[in-house]
């Protein structure tokens, strides 16, 4: 789930990734809906993290493998799912030995910069016909906690993000030569596990950069505060729930 080519490294917790934050792959199963694999076509999960996904698209009968920029994401798939190939890959110059007949991605491509570079290896990677099947957060995703953490700390443009608009994102898929045949905004909003802890919790997993710079204990302190400034807006009495917004699209690669 991590690229090398964010701005701050993100530090990936495999375990606190798969107790508290299982939500990110499951919503990806709708995804899978949407890709429709076929007994023996061959499939690559880009950012596949700790290998559900992968794992769910092998039992369709596809031949599929799996890559992500961090190793110990990697180091976990391969522990899980031994019949099955990972390998450690950026989104930005991943290759193939041979090219596939579609890619699959899940809540991966935001963390990716330059996405050119991500959509220029997607096209390299693909067959003639081949198709991109990808979800990841659009323009407006977790603006509510990243704007709370920004005010708290007196500190602008700390999301490491890339969160775009539809029209943007489908105009770059086309400039690369890859034709757009569905898109859609979704709007999420996504209870947190583990009650209370929840935004906490998400924000050690996925916020390396909003607390960048600060100590433990000054962490603590901004979390705190962060609960109290948003509780009205994304606590429902029972748990915390992100404002997100997904961005899911299906593009074909041009036959000519």
């Amino acid at each position: 789930m991590a690229s090398d080519s964010v701005d701050t490294p993100q530090v990936w917790d495999t375990a606190r990734y798969q107790d508290q934050h299982s939500f990110v792959w499951q919503y990806g199963t709708a995804l899978i809906d949407l890709l429709a694999p076929q007994p023996g076509e061959r499939i690559l999960d880009l950012g596949c993290g700790t290998g559900q996904l992968t794992q769910a698209l092998a039992a369709t009968g596809a031949i599929v493998s799996g890559i992500d920029a961090d190793a110990a994401m990697i180091a976990t798939a391969q522990q899980h799912y031994p019949e099955l190939s990972f390998a450690v890959a950026d989104a930005c110059n991943f290759r193939v030995k041979q090219p596939v007949d579609a890619i699959f991605s899940n809540a991966v491509l935001h963390w990716v910069k330059p996405p050119e570079q991500a959509v220029q290896a997607v096209v390299n990677a693909l067959k003639p016909g081949g198709r991109f099947v990808v979800e990841f957060g659009g323009k407006g995703n977790v603006h509510a906690i990243v704007k709370a953490v920004e005010t708290i700390r007196q500190q602008e443009n700390l999301s490491p993000w890339y969160f775009p608009r539809i029209g943007e994102y489908a105009h770059l898929l086309e400039t690369y030569g890859l034709e757009v045949t569905f898109a859609a905004m979704i709007d999420r909003p996504t209870p947190l596990n583990d009650g209370e802890q929840g935004l906490a919790n998400w924000l050690k997993m996925f916020g390396n950069a909003l607390l960048a710079g600060l100590s433990t204990d000054d962490v603590e302190v901004l979390l705190r505060e962060v609960e109290a400034f948003l509780r009205p807006q994304l606590h429902d009495g029972r748990q915390w729930v992100a404002d997100y917004r997904r961005l899911r699209l299906v593009a074909i690669k041009s036959s000519a």
